[in-house]
């Protein structure tokens, strides 16, 4: 295998920069189908155990495999894959880098010394694409070699895979049996039969099935051929839509057949369905590395700002950045790509983040977390509401696997996490996360008034679409959607665990705040498969009026929204007083609408 130690200069040859054999920084690690299986196998068994426990950690890497195929029959590679780890392909196409083996994630077993409390909800910030798994369990016993397992909750994407040979789980329900699962999101791949088991809920967009099964509560199906139909709604809880309406998928990687680095950057597409690369190349343009800045977490944000001024894109190796200042994107196009879950941490309050309203630009890779001195917001797109943006329906901006954190490994405070003002923008798969859990000592109590975030998404833009919107917990509305003819695909919420009265939790006369707010002047505003769930830990008196807030307009429309009581607290109302409640007398069983309003 070979290592970097350092950003890559304007070499043709990442080989021969002198700044290391790769040149993409010390944590990625390039493997050659050349080398010894043997060998790739204990370099991965090596960095699993080093994170499979590593949650709040600062450990980052990426291990991408050059074209070629990789285990035998008789040896297969058998990957596990630990936090804040990416296994990606380097190949033009998902089918130039093949796999004889597996790739997976399992159970993680919190108490006992790592033999009981075994479940999924925490298998966060890992990322698997561009890459070809036939699957094999040769050496594997009893129930794991049953399928390719993939037991994963938020932050977790699957990109650009054609997986055979087997079928693929979404949930361990090998390690003490079927377990809690919160994840997740799959795009651009060609999949076998998949078994959703216990996943609360998922987003499948722009693929392929050969079959689907089971589901818990939220299952969203975006131009997905085989894709099953909705028409039991909700036993099963499938939401199927045709086609996506707008999609752009997330830049990659790849080898060039001369030896260079190069980055594809996709098009964007209208009312599309099935796989991108299913007649070749994915459509789009090809970026060489040399028109990149190749930044480890030693370089300043400066200088960043310097090479993007000089018409540079930005590559974030794999780290965690110290940001004091603001990384501006000011130039229509701009790629911003992080590889190995590379992240970004708010200091003295700063906004890490800032898009100008120019259009096409793509941040893809990035994890932003908040400071303990609070941020006006921790990624802003667009300036303020109201200018004359400059926006492209045909080249949107988007941001493909961004996610965020207020609190977690440390302290942190952010008014907003997400701010997009722009036009024409896509959100396609982010986390949003005011953290119900971390390393910081505190009861919720304290972390309630330590651990501050008053929304997690704001959308001011109009035509802004999501698919697969995560977020979590925080203090008033958790989404606020004030612009117009916005779309999401997907939501999932968790309203916050942990005011401490009811009093905390009030929004005027109202008792509490909605997951999900679309502004009263909004005309047009469409939601496939929403859902909000309630667990008031630390008061479970405490009640929330209703999952969901939208004005009564013939153009706003919401299909296939439900609450859920995971055990504390009451959610009263699903939408503007209707439906409910999901209270302490239903734990874990929804209250579901199929269409708001019922047509």
């Amino acid at each position: 295998m070979t290592t970097g130690t350092a950003a890559i200069a304007d070499s043709p040859d990442p080989g021969t920069t002198g700044l290391g054999t790769t040149g993409l920084g010390a944590d990625v690690t390039v493997f050659d189908p050349s080398m010894p299986v043997a060998d790739i196998q204990a370099t991965l068994d090596a960095a699993n155990a080093a994170q499979v426990d590593n949650e709040m950690g600062t450990t980052r890497h990426a291990y991408l495999f050059k074209p070629g195929t990789y285990g035998t029959a008789q040896h297969p590679l058998q990957v596990k894959v630990g936090y804040y780890t990416e296994i990606a392909g380097l190949g033009a196409s998902p089918t130039d880098v093949v796999i004889n083996g597996k790739v997976e994630v399992y159970n993680r077993c919190l108490e006992g010394g790592g033999t009981s409390n075994c479940l999924a909800l925490v298998n966060f910030w890992r990322t698997l694409s561009n890459l070809s798994i036939k699957i094999n369990a040769t050496g594997q016993g009893g129930c794991q070699a049953s399928a390719d397992f993939w037991a994963v909750s938020q932050a977790v994407s699957m990109r650009r895979l054609d997986i055979s040979g087997g079928n693929l789980s979404l949930m361990d329900y090998c390690s003490a049996g079927p377990q809690y699962a919160s994840g997740g999101f799959i795009a651009d791949s060609k999949l076998p039969s998949v078994t959703s088991g216990s996943q609360q809920q998922w987003l499948t967009r722009n693929s392929e099935v050969a079959g689907w099964s089971n589901g818990v509560w939220n299952q969203v199906f975006s131009g997905v051929v085989g894709a099953p139909a909705e028409t039991g709604f909700p036993n099963p809880p499938y939401t199927t839509l045709d086609t996506t309406p707008v999609s752009r998928e997330k830049p990659y990687l790849f080898v060039g057949p001369d030896g260079t680095y190069n980055v594809r950057v996709p098009s964007a597409q209208k009312n599309s369905r099935g796989v991108s690369w299913a007649d070749g190349i994915t459509p789009g343009r090809t970026i060489p590395i040399g028109d990149f800045f190749v930044a480890t977490p030693s370089d300043s944000v400066h200088d960043m700002n310097k090479a993007l001024s000089q018409g540079k894109n930005l590559l974030l190796t794999p780290g965690v950045y110290d940001i004091a200042s603001t990384i501006r994107i000011k130039r229509a196009d701009t790629v911003v790509l992080g590889i190995g879950h590379a992240t970004l941490t708010a200091v003295g309050g700063s906004t890490p983040i800032e898009v100008s309203d120019v259009p096409g630009t793509v941040i893809a890779g990035v994890t932003i977390d908040a400071g303990p001195k609070e941020s006006p917001v921790l990624l802003q797109v667009g300036k303020k509401p109201g200018n004359n943006h400059k926006s492209s329906p045909d080249d949107p901006t988007t941001l493909s696997d961004v996610y965020f954190r207020v609190g977690g490994p440390h302290v942190g405070k952010a008014d907003v996490a997400l701010q997009v003002n722009s036009d024409d923008v896509i959100i396609d798969h982010t986390w949003v996360w005011r953290a119900d859990h971390g390393v910081d000592g505190l009861t919720d109590t304290e972390r309630w008034n330590t651990n501050t975030g008053r929304n997690g998404v704001v959308v001011n833009g109009d035509h802004v679409t999501a698919t697969g919107l995560f977020v979590e917990h925080f203090q008033q509305y958790n989404t606020v959607w004030n612009g117009d003819d916005g779309t999401t695909i997907l939501y999932q919420n968790e309203l916050p665990y942990d005011p401490p009265t009811q009093a905390d939790w009030m929004n005027g006369p109202v008792k509490g705040w909605a997951a999900y707010k679309v502004d009263d002047d909004v005309k047009t505003h469409r939601l496939y498969g929403g859902g909000a769930y309630v667990f008031n830990q630390n008061n479970p008196a405490i009640h929330t009026e209703n999952g969901f807030e939208v004005p009564l307009s013939p153009g706003v429309r919401l299909h296939h929204i439900m609450t859920v009581n995971l055990g504390a607290g009451t959610l009263d109302h699903v939408v503007n007083g209707v439906g409910g409640p999901a209270d302490t007398t239903r734990i874990g069983s929804p209250v579901f609408l199929a269409d708001y309003p019922a047509p």
